[in-house]
């Protein structure tokens, strides 16, 4: 449990970052082809890619930061890859059917399902490692 190097996490955040822009250009391109420079505009298209968008601004710097959190305090490098890959395939899922689709019923109930359970994972493993990290605390005092 010492100071660790991030390697795992920077290789996530930097691919989600990607898949970020991606769904941002497709709003913005959406918005230059039917003349909508603010707000939705009532289109049910450029509402969905927003939201996609969105949504994805709204619950992954969160993952990224419980991630970094576990990887910076020594977790199981293989955790932290599943971690990752979690996150990725459910953000991809949830923004290619919001941004991409217009029948987007599966990839968004999976992917907002995968990333709520994922994030109570990575909870739930940061709690473990307060409570490890504070009772060896305690017992090398």
């Amino acid at each position: 449990m010492g100071n660790h190097s991030l390697f795992v996490t920077p290789l996530y955040a930097g691919l989600l970052v990607l898949w970020y822009v991606a769904l941002g250009l497709r709003v913005s391109s959406l918005r230059r082809q039917r003349r909508i420079f603010l707000g939705d505009g009532n289109d049910a298209e450029l509402q969905r890619r927003i939201r996609g968008h969105g949504n994805f601004a709204e619950y992954v710097p969160l993952a990224l930061l419980l991630m970094a959190i576990l990887e910076a305090s020594g977790f199981s490098i293989y955790v932290i890859h599943a971690i990752g890959i979690v996150l990725l395939v459910s953000r991809m899922l949830h923004g290619c059917a919001l941004s991409f689709t217009r029948h987007f019923a599966f990839g968004r109930i999976s992917g907002a399902g995968i990333t709520y359970v994922l994030l109570a994972v990575e909870a739930v493993l940061c709690l473990y490692q307060a409570v490890v990290g504070h009772w060896l605390w305690c017992c090398a005092a």
